[in-house]
């Protein structure tokens, strides 16, 4: 019966989170890795900035996703463009998913109002499925008799990323369009692409409490279609410009404890953990996810400020 019961888990979870919520990537330290759900996120900090992160999701659960990956960003022409390259592998169940993606950024200087970015995104993923592990009914269904093997799905996605000092809003579409029409689960369903369009919009801003304290509240709501609104909603508080505290809420999923430390300059650690609030909690302990950042030349360019986002 433990089979059955991990099996019902994983349902259970893809029908909290929606079953195709999972089609893009999915993160708790995203305000502090923006360039895997914005490519207009590209060069915004003026030195080269690298991020490598791995998560594991809902311990305990056979199937459950495993995401691991790494990007590095920097600007160009005197901060008027950004270049970024990033890769995620994500592992679901049956299904693997190796994305390999540019991102461009060319970006207005709104002088004492920041700077607004517009940005895109090109790359491929490699998409594979063993659709002969599953355990189906109609033995002789032709949909289940061929696993897909490496199936490059070419990917495009588009991003807006406005920020100034302290402040930031930004609106993308991770993927606008995707050459998936192969991995239709059926030629005659409607739906003739597997790929859904995910919209997230994020918002974030920085006060200062005292000489040691900086608040930062910050929220990110996505939409897809066929699935409801989802809100994440975080409070990260900076202690002596070295330290990250952050607690955060996902709607209908988990609560979210973040810490992050800048080890120096150029050096960032961080860790957090969810603690599941849906059904599946029953079944799992919770969410671990580890990042490592690694910033390039940022005494060269004399940043006073610490990095906010």
């Amino acid at each position: 019966m433990k089979p059955l019961k991990h099996l019902l888990a994983v349902l259970i979870g893809l029908l909290a989170f929606g079953a195709s919520a999972q089609q893009e990537v999915m993160v708790s330290q995203y305000m502090f890795n923006g360039l895997f759900l914005n490519p207009a996120y590209a060069g915004s900090h003026g030195y080269v900035s690298s991020s490598m992160l791995h998560r594991t999701q809902w311990l305990q659960v056979d199937g459950a996703p495993r995401t691991s990956m790494v990007a590095i960003d920097g600007p160009l022409m005197s901060n008027t463009m950004g270049l970024g390259f990033s890769i995620v592998h994500d592992q679901i169940g049956i299904s693997r998913d190796l994305d390999i993606s540019g991102h461009y950024a060319y970006r207005l200087n709104l002088g004492n109002h920041g700077s607004l970015a517009f940005g895109l995104r090109a790359g491929v993923s490699v998409y594979s499925a063993r659709l002969s592990d599953l355990r189906y009914w109609d033995a002789n269904d032709p949909l289940y008799q061929t696993d897909i093997v490496n199936a490059p799905v070419g990917k495009f996605g588009f991003g807006l990323y406005w920020h100034n000092a302290t402040s930031y809003i930004g609106l993308s579409v991770p993927t606008i369009y995707a050459s998936d029409g192969k991995l239709s689960m059926n030629a005659n369903d409607a739906v003739d692409h597997y790929f859904t369009q995910h919209y997230y919009l994020q918002a974030g801003k920085v006060f200062p409490l005292s000489e040691s304290f900086d608040i930062k509240p910050s929220t990110m709501i996505k939409y897809l279609p066929s699935a409801p609104i989802e809100a994440d909603v975080n409070c990260n508080l900076l202690y002596r410009e070295r330290v990250w505290f952050g607690l955060g809420y996902r709607t209908g999923d988990a609560l979210v404890g973040m810490v992050e430390y800048q080890v120096n300059p150029q050096i960032r650690i961080g860790y957090a953990y969810d603690m599941t609030t849906s059904r599946l909690r029953t079944y799992t302990s919770g969410s671990h996810e580890v990042m490592l950042g690694v910033d390039f030349g940022r005494n060269l360019v004399k940043i006073k400020t610490p990095r906010y986002f």
